[in-house]
């Protein structure tokens, strides 16, 4: 039965409740602690890691689900991790302890990323989901000269968790609005990428990229006008002739040689096509791919909507004869080898199916040295001559460098364009000197009237024009001029670069 005697008094409440709370503001206080050292003793990651175990020991084995999105799945570039990092860039909060950021000289903006570790919660259609990024270090083996390399490379996947009952709406519905999303975000923003050999990374890439900003644009091009329109109107039938591709039971893709002296504007033609179609750009290097089979990993690895470039082709590998080979494979012993049958059978072969909108160039100085087999329709599609400058050609680089559209010397300056052959980047070169329109223009005509009467009139001087329109000096001439060939012998030890003074001032000692 109750009494009022039971009840206890005040002081005893009071008493008891100071004891309580003490205790547990100590209590608290020493988790604090303990939490203080744990954070400073143990990297996030493997706090994650046990907390993670924690979850799946505690919890039904059944109701949690993850898909490990990977970076690279075999050779092939995983769309789907791009299209998930792209995604999350906009699901940053600040909520988050650790972001990546990213600037390229040339951006105004600043690109905020998700680091490894990091989780995002994201819900879709009732669906929660979430996110995150993992990373594993990996060491680098051996490059292809047998040397062991110094540093490893990243391995790197999305792990995206959500309820075992909601795998189908996911892989239907999420995964296809991620895709979607990113595809959407990139077109907004979109970058041309230039893309080049990575050799720090093997298995999950073999290629690095930077923006490519270079401003050339088939406006700004010093070729022929009549040319310019044929290819201009090859691109845009090429994009947009998937289903025609597909039903004539060809691979989407198109092969284009540019051939010309140097100097002509093959690289800018290149960044030129590549800005016109927002195509990335992959600089693939022969010289510096070792075996067929490494071929096909770098060329699988490439993106859709992209252009690969092999430049110099008659350097890069010799191609005389099929099959020909040059580089062996650093494996001892292996018959795995760069010929022009395995650069052929990625052209138009079973391995040029792989990929879609897919275009090819090659460059070169001489056509006249390449295998006609790699010169037929279905590998190098449309051949394209970069001519000397010519007055159209002449008269775009006067509206790019001087801002002009007319002027009292261009007659003159068509004339002479017309008896000497000189290149685009001589014109440019001249034409840059002075910003004064009538100064450049002087300097140019005395630079053309120079350059004929030097071909006219090649033992002048000892100089003339070799057939790529470059000065080269005329041994027999030099030799008689200069007191034998000891001294034309070191010449040649000399940089190219520093030939023409060093031979300028032989032959001006020995008129003294």
């Amino acid at each position: 039965m109750f009494s009022v005697n039971n009840i206890p008094s005040t002081t005893s409440v009071l008493s008891t409740y100071t004891a309580f709370t003490a205790s547990a503001m100590l209590v608290r206080g020493v988790v604090g602690e303990v939490q203080a050292i744990v954070s400073q003793l143990i990297p996030k990651r493997i706090r994650n890691l046990v907390l993670s175990k924690l979850e799946g020991l505690f919890s039904n084995p059944y109701s949690q689900m993850t898909l490990v999105i990977n970076e690279y799945e075999g050779y092939c570039i995983n769309d789907l991790y791009e299209a998930s990092e792209t995604y999350l860039q906009t699901k940053i909060s600040a909520s988050m302890e650790r972001v990546r950021g990213f600037k390229s000289p040339r951006d105004n903006k600043v690109m905020v990323m998700i680091h490894k570790g990091e989780r995002v919660l994201d819900v879709h259609e009732g669906i929660e989901l979430r996110w995150e990024m993992r990373c594993e270090t990996k060491e680098n083996s051996h490059d292809h000269k047998g040397n062991q390399r110094n540093r490893g490379y990243e391995s790197r996947a999305f792990e995206l968790s959500f309820s075992n009952k909601c795998m189908e709406k996911v892989t239907k519905s999420y995964l296809p609005y991620v895709m979607e999303k990113s595809r959407a975000s990139k077109q907004e923003n979109k970058v041309v990428k230039l893309h080049s050999l990575n050799f720090c990374r093997e298995g999950d890439g073999a290629w690095g990229s930077t923006n490519l900003d270079h401003p050339a644009t088939f406006d700004k091009l010093a070729m022929d006008p009549a040319v310019k329109k044929e290819l201009i109107d090859d691109l845009d039938r090429f994009v947009r002739r998937r289903e025609y591709y597909k039903r004539v039971g060809k691979a989407w893709k198109r092969g284009y040689l540019l051939y010309g002296p140097p100097g002509t504007g093959k690289s800018s033609l290149i960044a030129a096509m590549a800005n016109y179609l927002k195509f990335d750009v992959y600089d693939l290097e022969l010289a510096n791919v070792y075996s067929n089979s490494e071929l096909r990993r770098l060329l699988v690895s490439t993106k859709n909507r992209s252009m690969v470039v092999i430049e110099d082709i008659d350097c890069s590998i010799d191609l005389q004869n099929r099959p020909v080979e040059r580089f062996e494979s650093f494996e001892e012993g292996s018959n795995d080898k760069l010929t022009l049958s395995g650069l052929l059978n990625f052209i138009d072969g079973l391995w040029s199916s792989c990929g879609d909108e897919r275009i090819i160039v090659f460059t070169t100085n001489h056509k006249d040295k390449l295998d006609p087999a790699l010169l037929r329709p279905g590998r190098m599609d449309m051949h394209i001559h970069m001519s000397y400058c010519t007055p159209s050609g002449f008269r775009v680089l006067a509206s790019n460098y001087l801002c002009i559209a007319d002027h009292n010397l261009f007659d003159e300056i068509d004339e002479l364009m017309m008896q000497v052959e000189v290149t685009p980047a001589d014109v440019a070169e001249e034409l840059m000197k002075s910003e004064d329109a009538d100064t450049a223009l002087k300097g140019l005509v005395k630079f053309l009237q120079d350059k004929k009467l030097r071909s006219e009139n090649p033992d002048s001087d000892g100089r003339e024009i070799n057939e790529c329109g470059d000065e080269v000096w005329n041994e027999r001439v030099t030799k008689e001029r200069v007191g034998g060939i000891d001294k034309i012998a070191r010449m040649r030890k000399k940089p190219r670069s520093m030939r023409n003074i060093y031979m300028t001032r032989l032959l001006q000692n020995a008129r003294r």
